[in-house]
């Protein structure tokens, strides 16, 4: 019973160990391996073991990189704006409703005082 619980606290320390340790692969990596295994020049188990990766990573990015190439070429060009766009475009926001308010301002103090020489 003891020798039970220590293989099976070692091996769910082990498993841990290898989920916190998990390499993550940005879009640009994916898109590189997805397209060396589009070109052909290798198998795709080959091309799995030489990136390190589960030959279902490989077929699941590939799915959406085909998916997403599709959806782009038959004209939807919806896409997420990045984060620098959004503060950019806030920033820029702020400033206009600035000057709204500063026009409005002077709208108003330019017919008190037309109002005043009447």
């Amino acid at each position: 019973m003891k020798m039970e619980k220590q293989k099976q606290s070692a091996s769910s320390i082990v498993r841990e160990i290898k989920r916190k340790t998990r390499r993550v692969f940005s879009s640009e990596e994916k898109i590189q391996i997805v397209l060396e295994g589009l070109r052909g020049e290798d198998s795709i188990a080959g091309l799995c073991r030489k990136h390190g990766i589960h030959e279902n990573n490989y077929y699941n990015w590939s799915k959406e990189f085909l998916e997403a190439g599709k959806k782009r070429l038959s004209g939807d060009t919806e896409r997420s704006a990045s984060t620098s766009e959004v503060k950019d475009l806030k920033e820029e926001n702020m400033q206009l409703k600035d000057l709204v308010a500063e026009l409005s301002i002077q709208v108003r103090v330019l017919k008190k005082s037309l109002r005043g020489l009447e």
